[in-house]
């Protein structure tokens, strides 16, 4: 599990993201680089990293669940994600 400081500065970095987004594209399509330099860093979107939605973990994420590969496999077979079961042949 992901420490609070670690999650915190993620979810801060997101609201930075969307707050900036607009005023981000608008820029790019004027070709306005110095303004663009000015905006924080964390305004960036390459700056989020893809964590998991309940640990904050950010190795294994699942992109379509939003949680990593641990807690997929824990509520699957507590079968709490519906249509998905353990294979077996």
């Amino acid at each position: 599990m992901a420490k609070e400081s670690i999650k915190a500065r993620q979810r801060k970095r997101e609201k930075i993201v969307a707050k900036f987004a607009e005023k981000r594209t608008a820029l790019k399509e004027a070709c306005d680089y110095a303004a663009l330099d000015l905006l924080p860093k964390n305004a960036s979107p390459v700056r989020l990293k893809n964590r998991c939605q309940l640990t904050g973990r950010p190795k294994g994420y699942m992109r379509y669940f939003g949680i990593s590969r641990v807690i997929f496999r824990d509520m699957a077979l507590n079968g709490l994600i519906p249509g998905v079961k353990k294979a077996s042949w």
